[in-house]
């Protein structure tokens, strides 16, 4: 039988402090998920894997690359520019703390 509602308890309080909330907004997660199973991804590769537009992309990828989480190299292929994207070691990092605290959080949700 299912606990009543007020008798479920809530995840431990004591992990929300640790969410990257960076990480944890739905586009820039694909983008540092994705450099981690690739070792460099294009601008145009990442924009056709994550379904997304140059700005919505140009802006997340940039916030990422701000903290540090992602590199970004500019080179011309002919005349035509490429920006290629790395995830750095900082970042897989991040990304595994974030992973790590969302498996917790599902431990403690399905204990309750």
């Amino acid at each position: 039988m299912a606990k009543p509602a007020a008798a479920r308890a809530a995840p431990p309080s004591s992990l929300a402090p640790e969410l990257d909330r960076l990480i944890h907004e739905r586009l820039r997660l694909g983008i540092v998920s994705a450099l981690a199973v690739n070792e460099a991804l294009s601008f145009a590769d990442l924009k056709k894997l994550l379904n997304t537009s140059d700005g919505n992309l140009s802006v997340h990828a940039r916030k990422l690359e701000e903290a540090q989480y992602i590199a970004c190299t500019k080179t011309f292929e002919g005349r035509l520019p490429r920006t290629e994207y790395r995830l750095t070691p900082s970042g897989r990092r991040a990304l595994e703390r974030y992973l790590e605290h969302m498996e917790a959080l599902i431990r403690a949700t399905r204990e309750a």
